[in-house]
C-alpha cells in the first residue's frame, strides 16, 4: 500500500472516529447553557440560552428561565424567535435591595418562551433564545439561572441543579450559569485618568486623533514615493531601450552608404 493511499485512509478513519464521539459524547453538549460575550457587573449584556434536544422521539415546546433572587435584575428585553411567544414576569421585591447606588424594588422574576403550534425543537437540533438583561449586580462574580424544559410528549427537564464545589463530579442537570467581570477587568473598559475635568475623553482622544492622521500622512507620502519610484523605473527602461534602437539606425545607414 502506498504511503499516500495509507494517508488517505487513517484520515478517514480519524474523521469518523471524531464524528462517533460528538454524536455519542454525553454531558455539556445536550445541558441547557447560558453564554455571553461579555458581561461586566453594573452593566447591560445580552445572555444567550442555548437548549439543545435531548430526547429522539419528542420536540422542545417551552423554556422557563428563573431570574436570581438573591441578585435581583431590574429589566430585561427579548430578541424575537419566529414560531416562539415570550412572556417576562417582573414582580415587585419584599423590600428595595440596594445595587449600583440605586434602590432596586422591582426585578425580573422569569422569562418563559413557548413554542407556537407546529413549532418545536426537534431531535438533534437546539435552538437560542437571546436576552438583554440589567444593569447586572456588582456584588456578585456569578449568576445561576435555573431553568425547566418541557417537551411534546410531556417530558419535563429541571435544568436546576447548583454548581458543585470544587473537585467535585459535576450535576447530571447543572443550573445555567454567567460569570461577571468587573469594571475595571473587563475587556474595552474605559481608562478613568484620561477622563479630564469636564468628564470627556481629553489626552487619549487627541493622541488618538494625531496618530490616525499621521498614520494618513504617512501612508499617502508612501503612496507618492512609490509612484515616483516607478516613474524612475520606466524612464530608466526606455532609456536602456534608446541605445539599442540608435545603434541598430546608424548600422543601417552605414550599410546604404557601402551600397
Amino acid at each position: 500500500m502506498s504511503t499516500t493511499r495509507f494517508a488517505l485512509r487513517a484520515g478517514g478513519v480519524l474523521a469518523v472516529a471524531g464524528a462517533v464521539a460528538l454524536v455519542t459524547a454525553p454531558g455539556a453538549f445536550a445541558h441547557v447553557t447560558a453564554n455571553v460575550t461579555t458581561a461586566v457587573q453594573g452593566s447591560y449584556s445580552v445572555i444567550t440560552f442555548r437548549v439543545p434536544n435531548e430526547e429522539d422521539n419528542a420536540g422542545t415546546v417551552k423554556l422557563q428561565v428563573t431570574f436570581p433572587d438573591s441578585y435581583p435584575i431590574p429589566g430585561a428585553s427579548v430578541r424575537p424567535v419566529p414560531g416562539w411567544k415570550s412572556q417576562i414576569d417582573v414582580e415587585p421585591l419584599p423590600s428595595p435591595v440596594k445595587e449600583n447606588n440605586l434602590d432596586v424594588k422591582k426585578a425580573v422574576k422569569t422569562i418563559t418562551w413557548t413554542a407556537d403550534a407546529g413549532t418545536r425543537i426537534n431531535p438533534g437540533e437546539f435552538q437560542e433564545f437571546a436576552v438583554s438583561a440589567g444593569p447586572l449586580p456588582d456584588d456578585t462574580d456569578e449568576l445561576q439561572f435555573p431553568a425547566v424544559q418541557t417537551y411534546d410528549n410531556g417530558v419535563v427537564v429541571n435544568w436546576t441543579d447548583a454548581p458543585p464545589a470544587a473537585g467535585q463530579k459535576e450535576p447530571e442537570h447543572p443550573s445555567p450559569s454567567i460569570k461577571l467581570q468587573t469594571k475595571a477587568n473587563a475587556p474595552g473598559a474605559m481608562d478613568m485618568s484620561a477622563m479630564g475635568a469636564t468628564g470627556g475623553v481629553t489626552d487619549t482622544a487627541s493622541s488618538t486623533a494625531v496618530s490616525d492622521n499621521t498614520a494618513r500622512w504617512l501612508g499617502g507620502a508612501g503612496l507618492l514615493v512609490g509612484a515616483i519610484g516607478v516613474g524612475f523605473g520606466v524612464g530608466a527602461v526606455l532609456r536602456s531601450r534608446r541605445p539599442a534602437t540608435a545603434t541598430v539606425t546608424a548600422a543601417k545607414e552605414d550599410e546604404g552608404k557601402s551600397e
